[in-house]
């Protein structure tokens, strides 16, 4: 695209009413010169790179509602990208407020919710019905499982993950299985059986016309690409498209973009003016230094390279911060700073420097638990909500120590990321029915349901009627029909005859030509219940957890009645579809008077006052599995400059001495990337055990390898002449870890034996049970009176035998 302003003739500026629409300077009042450039400039490709809390989404809505209100596209011409369904919410009711009503038509949804869009009115076109069923991951998995018994893949060292994990990897990267089949090595039978598997997994959801996740966007660029009209027809609708989050798209994400904005083929024969480059204008905002979602196949080439995919584009650099302080902001330009291939920016901002980091070096996880609970104390005495405090962590198993700490302090709190609402079981069974009476192909569906409520259906039937779908070709619901052809006996065909009975029963409900038209979700959902006997045979057991799962399948009722009355012409298949969009992050209820507790790639796009990063560690943070990966450590970095900047007000980092792992208790070392911080920012505090003071400096070791990059430069320990002690070889990790508090502690040759007696600076005393390992490896069992069983590194621990 080339850098030129827009030459087609001028829309009518829209009309707008309500409480009236924001003028052309009321749009840029209150915005800063960059913010102001990103509003106004009208070339056709422009890349907003936005640090860290620096009004993007304000950048975004007025953008949007400037070229509204100038008449330069309808609503209906933009296309606006966001990564979740809430963000999604908050844009089209900001750019209503600016416009001075809802601007109806525009499309602003994230990626899969924009494909799902265009899937349901375009999908016949290759093969598929507009009732399509979106597959989520855990239907994946099980359609996996299923096939891997079948081939029997499993004595091949298939896995479930494994697989799931590769052909997601490859839909992606725009590799269906034939694509894959042609470059498979056939020689290696693994390979061979992946195709297999690939193969058998995109045949069934074919024959169940579904698509997984995945498949959303890659069969969406697939249908512009093989379908030339179609592409067409959506290239002429948009003439505008943004993209928030631009450094966390894929391969396939970014394809579908370039799709999007490719000229029209027949504008040239048909002698119709070029837009801007030929097609729509593209603007996209993003962060380089925030994309932290490789894993699951982001690229950081789309933006780091935008500028070589687009010739001639506009570059706006946002650096202005609006939500931290400088002291949280200063820390964060020095880490990041060490990551290369990166457009250079410093956040800053006018609110002034702000109270320092507080650092804690704890001795154990529960140690630093505690100091977690205590500060929490403290800022809640202080005034801040508790849903203003959230605790952040790079894995999942830091929780345990946290939550056990919480529960014994009564501190409110909830782990972000858990099982949620859609992914219980009870929910997902009640889905299976709606999604069998909107999907008749859906076997899948169909099988979750077949018995469930037990109907004395057995998976020797189960598998028969699948075989029979097969051989005479028809759906597995159609085979349901047909049952007495079996021979499965008069019970069992009554209690399948029976189930697609009422299958057929709310079908008729919602067929679109009914007298009245389609009957709500709500009332399709309460004869599903009711007739199967669903929530009553969970009430029947008298258990307290069915019993709170019958109430989980009726507060579904009671979505599907609110869905109902925020959409009156929503149909059962509209509602089947909000549901498959739901994202984690969507779930997060910020009226919840609780702390959060939530990994750090969780907590990206969130804010809060206050914020605890705790296991800033080696092998935990970076993780010891970044070592292994290319740019790892560099994404490892971005991690934590994210978890950084999600504090408004105060930032707490902690690490602690030694940290319990698969079992055992294990050394931990501060993370490399807590040297990149300047020493002044950071107000270090210990265990009370360890030191008594608050305000001293930070960690020694710290101190001793700050400016050699990683520690020690070429040895991983590091040269201690900086703690007043001569060069020399490495130190052992223990010994080495015990200085980082500041002092150093040996406990010299202690010998404990089962039996003996110690007492502990915090957990106080209690009878050792067993000693393993040997040397400076020692670990001592305890079981103590008040803190219950822990495993103490003996050489360190601060103990004394009594």
């Amino acid at each position: 695209m080339s850098d030129t302003t827009e030459t087609t003739p001028r829309i009518t500026p829209i009309v707008v009413g309500g409480t009236g629409p924001a003028t052309d300077d009321e749009l840029l009042e209150g915005l800063n010169p960059e913010q102001r450039e990103a509003v106004v400039y009208r070339g056709s490709a422009l890349l907003i790179v936005a640090g860290a809390g620096s009004g993007k989404t304000r950048v975004l809505t007025h953008r949007i509602a400037s070229l509204i209100k100038g008449g330069e596209a309808w609503p209906s011409q933009i296309l606006a990208i966001t990564f979740t369904n809430k963000a999604a919410a908050e844009m089209r009711e900001r750019v209503g407020q600016l416009l001075g009503q809802v601007a109806e038509g525009m499309w602003i949804s994230t990626f899969h919710s924009a494909c799902v869009r265009i899937l349901r009115r375009e999908a016949e076109n290759f093969g598929f019905t507009k009732s399509f069923t979106i597959y989520d991951s855990q239907d994946s998995r099980a359609l996996v499982k299923r096939i891997i018994k079948d081939l029997q893949a499993d004595t091949f060292g298939f896995t479930v993950a494994q697989v799931t994990g590769k052909i997601s990897k490859l839909k992606n990267e725009l590799t269906d299985v034939e694509s894959y089949a042609r470059q498979a090595n056939f020689s290696d039978p693994n390979d061979a059986m992946f195709v297999e598997i690939f193969r058998a997994y995109s045949r069934a959801l074919r024959d169940a016309n579904a698509f997984d996740f995945d498949d959303l966007i890659s069969q969406t660029v697939y249908l512009f690409r093989a379908f030339p009209q179609v592409a067409e027809k959506y290239q002429r609708r948009f003439r505008h498209i943004l993209v928030d989050e631009y450094q966390d798209t894929n391969h396939a994400q970014y394809a579908l973009i370039r799709e999007l904005t490719k000229p029209p083929e027949s504008n040239e024969l048909a002698g119709i003016p070029a837009f801007g480059g030929g097609g729509a204008s593209l603007t996209v905002v993003g962060d380089s230094d925030q994309s932290i979602y490789a894993f699951r196949g982001a690229d950081i080439r789309n933006i780091v390279e935008f500028e070589r995919d687009f010739p001639g584009a506009r570059v706006v650099l946002l650096e202005q911060n609006y939500r931290s302080t400088q002291n949280i902001l200063s820390a964060a330009n020095s880490v990041i700073s060490n990551n290369f291939d990166r457009k250079d920016k410093k956040l800053w901002t006018a609110v002034g420097d702000g109270e320092k980091i507080v650092g804690f070096t704890g001795y154990s996880g529960h140690d630093e638990a505690q100091f977690v609970a205590d500060e929490i104390a403290k800022l809640r005495e202080g005034g801040m909500a508790y849903n203003q405090i959230a605790v952040f962590y790079r894995t999942n198993s830091q929780t345990r120590a946290l939550e056990e700490i919480f529960i014994r302090s009564a501190l409110p709190y909830r782990v972000l990321g858990g099982t949620k609402f859609y992914e219980r079981a009870e929910i997902k069974d009640a889905m299976a029915y709606l999604t069998s009476v909107a999907n008749p192909f859906d076997g899948l569906a169909l099988r979750r349901i077949l018995n469930t409520p037990k109907r004395g259906i057995g998976p020797a039937t189960e598998t028969q009627l699948a075989s029979f779908a097969e051989r005479e070709n028809v759906s597995y619901r159609e085979a349901m029909r047909r049952a007495p052809e079996l021979g499965l006996g008069p019970k069992v065909t009554g209690a399948i005859l029976q189930l697609a009975a009422l299958l057929d029963e709310a079908t008729e409900l919602v067929t679109p030509d009914r007298p009245g038209g389609e009957a709500p979700v709500s009332e399709v959902l309460a004869l599903l219940m009711e007739q199967s006997g669903y929530v009553k045979s969970l009430r029947a057991t008298r258990d307290p957890q069915d019993e709170a799962r019958a109430e989980n399948v009726e507060e579904l009722l009671a979505v599907t009645k609110e869905f109902n009355r925020n959409n009156p012409d929503g149909t059962l298949l509209d509602f089947l579809t909000e549901v498959s969009l739901v994202a984690a992050v969507d779930d997060l209820d910020d009226s919840s008077g609780t702390v959060s507790l939530m990994t750090l790639h969780t907590a990206k796009g969130l804010e809060y006052e206050a914020v605890f990063l705790t296991g800033v560690e080696e092998d935990l943070l970076p993780h010891r599995m970044s070592a292994s990966e290319p740019g790892g450590p560099a994404e490892e970095r971005r991690l934590f400059y994210v978890g950084i900047t999600r504090a408004k007000k105060r930032l707490f980092l902690s690490l602690a001495m030694t940290r319990a792992q698969f079992g055992e208790t294990a050394v931990a070392m501060p993370s490399r990337y807590l040297q990149e911080i300047p020493a002044e920012l950071i107000d270090w505090i210990q265990s009370p055990g360890m030191a008594t003071s608050r305000g001293g400096s930070e960690p020694r070791a710290l101190n001793a390898n700050r400016g050699r990059g990683s520690y020690g430069g070429g040895s991983r320990w590091g040269n201690d002449s900086g703690l007043g002690i001569p060069p020399g070889p490495p130190r052992p990790k223990t010994e080495w870890a015990n200085r980082v508090t500041g002092q150093v502690r040996d406990n010299g040759d202690l010998e404990l034996q089962p039996g003996d007696r110690i007492r502990h600076t915090d957990f106080g005393e209690g009878r050792v049970n067993q000693v393993t390992g040997e040397g400076a490896k020692r670990v001592a069992h305890v079981q103590f009176e008040a803190a219950g069983p822990k495993k103490l590194l003996i050489k360190i621990a601060p103990i004394e035998k009594i």
